[in-house]
């Protein structure tokens, strides 16, 4: 063996330990994970620090060991039953955009085993914030009773299709992981 072939064979070792190390430390930390996952179970907080808010939205949802996300793409008033995207229900009533639009996030989540309560992140567009009273009491309706999400209202300057007012992004966790219809 030659000066130089031991340094580079006791390299080399030195690298096969530093290897192995990381793939113990790495099962290691998705053990931990896993067990984090299991342990002390699936739990929502929701938190209010600003008197105004109180009502209208949570500031805060904190999440512990969620087993599974729902996101919902941006729903809107796009008619269902249409051939063609771009047809809008009611381009005239912000309101009645909205609870079509929250009709069908009811039931975009009924068919992945998850309900209006399982939601914890709304983002509202509207096109005019001037309908942020209507948009606000047809939300109220639609979550009267459940625990508030967090909730963000953002105005824009148009939607996806003309005549659109109004739509939602939402998010929605799970304790379990039932299979989606």
């Amino acid at each position: 063996m030659l000066p130089g072939d031991h340094a580079s064979a006791k390299g080399n070792q030195m690298k096969t330990v530093q290897a192995v190390a990381l793939g113990l430390a790495f099962c290691a930390g998705l053990s931990l994970l896993a067990e984090a996952a299991t342990e002390g179970g699936f739990k929502k907080e929701y938190f209010n620090y600003s008197e105004w808010a109180k009502g209208r939205f949570s500031e805060v949802v904190s999440v512990t060991n969620p087993q599974r996300f729902i996101y919902l793409a941006g729903v809107g008033a796009e008619d269902e039953t249409a051939t063609v995207g771009g047809k809008i229900r009611h381009t005239d009533d912000v309101y009645a955009q909205c609870k079509y639009a929250w009709d069908k996030v009811k039931r975009s989540l009924e068919k992945q085993n998850a309900s209006l309560a399982d939601i914890v992140k709304v983002t509202t567009y509207v096109t005019d914030m001037r309908s942020q009273p209507d948009v606000g009491k047809c939300r109220a309706e639609v979550l009267a009773g459940l625990p508030l999400p967090a909730h963000t209202l953002v105005g824009v300057s148009a939607l996806a299709w003309p005549g659109m007012m109004f739509e939602v992004d939402v998010t929605a966790v799970k304790a379990n992981d039932r299979a989606a219809k």
